[in-house]
C-alpha cells in the first residue's frame, strides 16, 4: 500500500465512521517502533506505522486509521483529544477503533556491562561503557578490568 492509497483509505473511513471529510496528508512512517500511529497537532497530518498493515493486516490498519481520525476530529472541533479524556473514549468505542497499538515491543532487553577491580574484587554493572584508563574502583582506588556483557530480558 502506498501513501496516496493510505490517503484515500483514511478519507474513506473518515467519511463512513465519522461523517466528516479528512483534508490533510497521511504517510506511512517506517520509524515509529512500537506505536500504530501519530496524529501531529502543527500541521495536522497522520503518521501511520507500516508494521500495522504487514503483519496484522487490513482490519487492524482500518482499527488504528479510527483511533488516529479520533484524535483529529476531536481536535479540529476544539474538544479534548487525548487518550485519558471522556469524549476521546467515547468516540472512540463509538467508532470501533482500537484503544491500543497491537504492536508490542515484547521483548525488552537491557545489555550491562561487567567490570571487577583487580584489587579489592568488586564486581561494577554498568549500562554504559566506561574508560578503564580513566576510572578506578571506587572503594579501593585499582584499575577495573572488563570481564564480559550480560543481556537482560524481561
Amino acid at each position: 500500500m502506498t501513501d496516496q492509497e493510505l490517503v484515500k483509505l483514511i478519507k474513506k473511513v473518515s467519511q463512513d465512521y465519522f461523517g466528516k471529510p479528512f483534508v490533510h496528508q497521511a504517510f506511512f512512517n517506517p520509524r515509529l517502533k512500537t506505536t500504530g500511529g501519530r496524529f501531529h497537532l502543527n500541521d495536522r497530518h497522520i503518521d501511520i506505522n507500516p508494521k500495522i498493515y504487514q503483519q496484522f493486516g487490513y482490519d487492524e490498519l482500518v482499527g488504528v486509521i479510527k483511533h488516529e481520525l479520533c484524535h483529529y476530529h476531536l481536535y479540529n472541533d476544539g474538544l479534548p483529544a487525548q487518550h485519558k479524556d471522556h469524549e476521546f473514549k467515547t468516540l472512540l468505542q463509538q467508532v470501533g477503533g482500537l484503544r491500543f497499538s497491537p504492536i508490542h515491543s515484547s521483548v525488552k532487553r537491557k545489555i550491562f556491562h561487567v567490570y571487577q577491580c583487580d584489587r579489592c574484587g568488586t564486581i561494577y554493572h554498568r549500562v554504559r561503557k566506561i574508560n578503564l584508563r580513566k576510572y578506578v574502583c571506587g572503594k579501593c582506588h585499582g584499575k577495573l578490568k572488563y570481564l564480559k556483557d550480560i543481556t537482560i530480558t524481561s
